[in-house]
């Protein structure tokens, strides 16, 4: 029988704890959670840097709570769901794919493909050259051709006269690449170039300069910088390993090896490999059975708390209405507001008909409105600036809402000369509860999270053992 990803992730983890001696520090809806998990917890979440640390008691009393709603989510069947399995399935097996493959096998094949390198390269050895390229056409007339053979029998004859090579190239050559360094290629293997210009190239020692000659791509002057044969392996392993790892070679030898161990074996296929894997590393390695088993919960507490109470709260107009009218003194403020618009015209006889554009709408309908009307194509009558705003937000405001100082700074422009505000002043408290509606939702939540937790205490026992919580850290 195929085994859940639930079995392969929890199988092992109260049953190998506790016949190795590790003590329930607490029990959840009948599931044990042993000493070791809940320090692995602790220690992660309690480390150097973490402002908010809490005590051994404050967060046994957090961590029961997110074995809480980890066990509604089971309830729930949350880990049935196809998009669970597939993400968590990935995060597994990005963490037990590479533990498959050994450094002696990535190794070896970095040796492989020195090896290649080494073959394909053979006794001719590596080139490095600069040049001067002429582009020609495939397509050239005689006569297109016969003028850039002579742009590089002048180049040439230039060098010869005593002329730089790199500063030539610079200005010259219609290879931008290499003309941006001096006309250098880099270092190059046989059968990277045209056979023609590999021809030429190879036949000189460093420092000699090729006369002008003719490729599939037009004309090139070759100055021969170096040669060399292939650095010995044990020189360019750690190079070769690094580069490899940075493409995935791990994934790749684990994906062959996985191919390799389900061939023939209809039984067997790459999910029953992967699970017994995750089983054997959890039961040798704790942190690697702990952050398996808290990314599996993560995924779950991610899930329930988003339909219990993120999701829930932004989406309940409703409730966010209620609760803000309930609660309507906690968001007063400290100093007045001004609910409304900012704009600037050029005609006065806008001030007005911006009023009455918006005067009977919702306050979300004003931008909308306002554009449709007055601004509806690149023709721009009418600039705005809406929102909720605080003395300090708006210079226009400031000065024709809040009656600032004269001094403070106009919005207006040339452009723009008249400045007008529309909108309500509101003076101790908001009007809506969409004036201050993330703080409204981060408190409704709240209030649902508490509530939600409440109910899981009353549904699903919970025994923490404050013996064994008091030898946390200290066994």
């Amino acid at each position: 029988m195929r085994r859940t990803i639930l079995t392969a992730v929890l199988g092992l983890v109260a049953t190998v704890a506790l016949a190795q001696g590790d003590p329930v520090v607490m029990t959840v809806n009948g599931v044990p959670v042993p000493r070791s998990e809940f320090e692995y917890s602790y220690n992660k979440n309690n480390g150097d840097g973490v402002i908010d640390k809490k005590t051994v008691d404050e967060y046994a009393e957090l961590y029961a709570n997110y074995k809480l709603k980890v066990a509604a989510a089971l309830d729930e069947r949350l880990d049935t769901l196809s998009s669970f399995k597939e993400e968590y399935l990935m995060y597994r097996d990005q963490q037990v794919r590479p533990t498959m493959v050994t450094d002696a096998e990535v190794l070896s094949e970095a040796r492989k493909a020195y090896d290649r390198t080494k073959e394909s390269i053979g006794p001719r050895g590596l080139i490095q050259p600069a040049h001067i390229f002429f582009r020609l056409s495939t397509k050239a007339t005689p006569q297109e051709q016969e003028r850039v053979r002579q742009r590089a029998d002048s180049a040439y004859n230039a060098l010869k006269g005593g002329a730089d090579f790199a500063e030539l190239a610079k200005a010259v050559s219609q290879d931008p690449r290499s003309a941006m360094r001096g006309g250098l290629i880099g270092w190059m293997q046989p059968h990277q170039a045209y056979p023609e210009f590999e021809d030429v190239a190879y036949s000189l020692q460093p420092g000699d300069l090729s006369q002008p000659f003719l490729a599939p791509d037009g004309y090139h002057i070759v100055l021969m910088k170096d040669r060399k044969q292939l650095e010995p392996f044990e020189q360019l392993k750690d190079m070769i390993v690094r580069s490899f790892e940075q493409q995935g070679i791990r994934e790749a030898i684990a994906e062959q090896k996985l191919k390799q161990m389900t061939a023939g074996h209809e039984s067997l296929n790459k999910e029953d490999v992967m699970n017994r894997r995750a089983d054997s590393l959890a039961a040798v390695d704790p942190e690697m059975k702990y952050l398996m088993l808290e990314y599996h919960d993560g995924l779950l507490l991610y899930e329930i708390s988003n339909r219990e109470v993120w999701d829930k709260a932004a989406k309940d107009e409703a409730g966010l209405r209620a609760w803000f009218e309930t609660h309507k003194k906690d968001y007063a403020w400290s100093e007045p507001h001004y609910k409304g618009i900012a704009y600037h015209v050029k005609d006065k006889a806008d001030v007005k008909a911006v009023k009455n554009c918006v005067k009977n709408l919702p306050f979300d309908q004003w931008a909308e409105a306002l554009r449709s009307t007055f601004n509806p194509d690149s023709v721009i009558r009418i600039r705005v600036e809406k929102g909720l705003f605080k003395p300090g937000d708006n210079p226009t405001i400031d000065r024709l809402v809040f009656k600032s100082s004269p001094s403070s700074v106009s919005a207006s422009s040339s452009d723009y000369p008249i400045d007008a505000v529309y909108g309500k002043k509101l003076k101790k408290y908001p009007e809506d509860y969409t004036d201050v509606r993330s703080q409204v939702i981060s408190d409704y939540q709240e209030y649902l999270e508490q509530e939600w937790v409440a109910s899981l205490r009353r549904r699903y026992p919970v025994k923490i053992n404050s013996d064994v919580l008091k030898t946390v850290n200290q066994h």
